[in-house]
C-alpha cells in the first residue's frame, strides 16, 4: 500500500513539519495515523516529499519528520485534455472523479448547445469549485503529486480555439453515419498536447461538429456500444493513456 497522500501550499524540505487545519484533521481524525507510518506531502503541481509521522497531537495536528527533500514529477510528454460537455446533476463530478484517478492532465467544462445542464451566475460558480474539489480529493486518493487541472467553462468558440492549438484535436462521436477512426488506433503524437472532446448526452450537434472540423477536429469512435458522457471521458483517457507509455 503506498502511503496516504496530503495537500499543502508550499512541500516543506527539514526535520519537521506540522500538518494542520483540514487535512491535519484527516490525518488525525480520518486516517488516524500513528507515529511510524509514512506519508507525502505535496502541492498538487508536482512537487513533492515522503516524511514519517512522528506524532499525533489532538485532533488535527500532525507532526511529519526526515522531509529531507523535495522532488518533482515532471510534466508528461503527451499531455492529455478531455473537453467534458456538462452532464445532468452529481455525474459532473463523477465524471471528474474517475478522469482523475485515470490520470487526465486537465478537464475543461463545456457548455455544449445539448446540455441541459447551464452554469450561469452563482450556480456556475459553485458548480466549477465542485468540480475543482473533486479534482484535488480523487487526486489525493488516487496517490497524485500533480492533479489535473480544472478550467473556467467555456464556450464552443473557446473551445474551437483550443482544439486549433492542439498538437492532436479529437471529437468523440458515436455516429455511424459520420466517417470516423477508431480512438484505439488513432495516431498520436510523441510529445505535445491531445484534446478530447466528449459530447454531452444528446450528442454534439452538427454545427458544433463544423466548427470542430474547421478548427482541425476529427471524429473518433470509442468501440461499438454507446457510452454515458460521464464515463465516455474516463474509458477515452485509460485507452490514450495506455497507448502513450504511461501506464507501462
Amino acid at each position: 500500500m503506498t502511503a496516504p497522500v496530503f495537500v499543502v501550499e508550499e512541500v516543506p524540505a527539514g526535520p519537521e513539519f506540522v500538518l494542520d487545519g483540514p487535512e491535519g484533521r484527516h490525518a488525525v481524525s480520518v486516517k488516524r495515523l500513528n507515529p511510524g507510518e509514512d506519508v507525502v506531502l505535496t502541492d498538487g503541481r508536482g512537487h513533492w516529499a515522503e516524511g514519517v509521522v512522528k506524532a499525533a497531537e489532538g485532533k488535527d495536528r500532525l507532526v511529519v519528520m526526515d522531509l529531507h527533500s523535495v522532488a518533482e514529477e515532471p510534466e508528461p510528454e503527451v499531455r492529455i485534455t478531455v473537453v467534458q460537455a456538462l452532464p445532468k446533476g452529481d455525474r459532473g463530478e463523477l465524471a471528474v472523479e474517475t478522469m482523475t484517478e485515470t490520470g487526465v492532465d486537465a478537464i475543461v467544462p463545456w457548455q455544449a448547445s445539448r446540455c441541459i445542464t447551464q452554469w450561469r451566475g452563482d450556480r456556475g460558480a459553485k458548480s466549477l469549485a465542485k468540480w475543482r474539489a473533486t479534482a484535488r480529493e480523487a487526486g489525493k486518493q488516487s496517490r497524485r503529486v500533480r492533479f489535473p487541472e480544472v478550467a473556467e467553462a467555456m464556450s464552443t468558440k473557446q473551445v474551437a480555439a483550443l482544439l486549433a492549438g492542439a498538437d492532436l484535436a479529437m471529437v468523440l462521436h458515436e455516429d455511424r453515419d459520420t466517417p470516423s477512426g477508431a480512438l484505439a488506433t488513432a495516431e498520436l503524437p510523441k510529445s505535445g498536447s491531445v484534446v478530447l472532446v466528449v459530447g454531452p448526452e444528446g450528442g454534439v450537434s452538427p454545427e458544433e461538429l463544423a466548427v470542430f472540423a474547421a478548427a482541425g477536429a476529427h471524429p473518433y469512435r470509442l468501440g461499438r456500444s454507446v457510452l454515458r458522457t460521464s464515463t465516455a471521458g474516463t474509458a477515452a483517457t485509460a485507452v490514450l493513456l495506455a497507448r502513450t507509455g504511461r501506464w507501462s
